[in-house]
């Protein structure tokens, strides 16, 4: 059997036009060969570079290639295609299509066993993104929490951070903040447990926590954590117009409109830029540009 890279050492999800080039340059040489199954992922995780760059078109096309190379053994393969044909009809603002893709992927993760967990968990995970009731979003995202604390595959325990964020938005969601909080302090210190700690998502983890502060009326502590973060992301020459967004909110609750005003005018001009934003959230982003305007 030929030997390929793994596809997920491939992705950078902040960059997926750059990835889909990688998987492009690949697709030849796995096309040539006999191993059916890569390709069939291989085209599914190119599919997935277009849905997140909103070009659903594209993304059923090479989905459509990709089934059409599956055969009866191929469950792992198959339970990849039904989450990235479930995840760009969920991002196309379609989830009645996505949610039997979704329960289909788990279940025949289920019955598959270790081999599938990262998949079957990813399936649950998607299953409570999907959903819109916050009860069902909680089922499901501790049946995927589950899932992971209980796996001997390290890489399915991986998802543990994005499950306990996921499940503290759930509760934030819900208005029940002092709960949100509590997940939101252990998905940080799990980041921060970590050997091989990803120091963007430590970020992230703590942006929440401040979030969250906020949302409790913490208004110094919110606005604190946010100054620190601000100051680690300068000191790595960055920005992150989340962060902004979080500053000018807190001072506007302290009754500091005046400071808060530039804070949203950088935040206005990062997150306008991210698509799925701007499509998904308009009276946000509209907000903001208000809020960050001289007149």
């Amino acid at each position: 059997m030929n030997q390929f890279p793994e596809l997920y050492a491939l992705w950078d999800y902040n960059d997926p036009a750059g990835t889909a080039v990688r998987f492009q340059e690949l697709l030849p040489a796995v096309a040539a060969s006999e191993d059916r199954a890569y390709h069939v992922e291989l085209l599914g995780q190119l599919a997935r570079t277009h849905s997140l760059r909103r070009q659903f078109a594209e993304a059923h096309d090479l989905l459509d290639q990709a089934e059409a190379l599956l055969t009866d053994e191929m469950i792992v393969p198959k339970i990849r295609c039904l989450l990235e044909r479930g995840r760009c009809f969920n991002s196309a603002g379609e989830p009645e299509k996505a949610l039997p893709l979704f329960r289909e992927a788990f279940t025949l993760g289920t019955a598959v066993g270790t081999q599938a967990d990262f998949h079957t968990i990813d399936a649950a995970h998607m299953m409570a993104i999907a959903e819109t009731q916050p009860a069902n979003q909680l089922q499901w995202n501790e049946a995927a929490l589950t899932l992971a604390e209980a796996s001997p595959d390290e890489r399915a325990g991986g998802w543990r951070g994005s499950l306990y964020n996921n499940i503290g938005w759930t509760y934030h969601d819900m208005g029940d903040f002092e709960k949100a909080l509590a997940i939101f302090e252990k998905a940080l210190a799990w980041r921060e447990s970590q050997p091989q700690k990803n120091l963007e998502t430590v970020r992230i983890a703590k942006w929440c926590v401040g979030r969250t502060y906020r949302s409790l009326n913490r208004l110094d502590e919110a606005l604190a954590l946010q100054q620190t973060l601000l100051a680690e992301y300068e000191g790595v020459g960055q920005t992150d117009g989340f962060v902004y967004e979080e500053l000018g909110e807190c001072l506007l609750a302290l009754g500091r409109g005046d400071e808060a005003r530039p804070y949203f005018a950088h935040a206005y001009n990062e997150l306008s830029q991210l698509d799925w934003l701007a499509a998904d959230e308009p009276e946000r982003m509209a907000r903001l540009k208000v809020l960050g305007s001289d007149k």
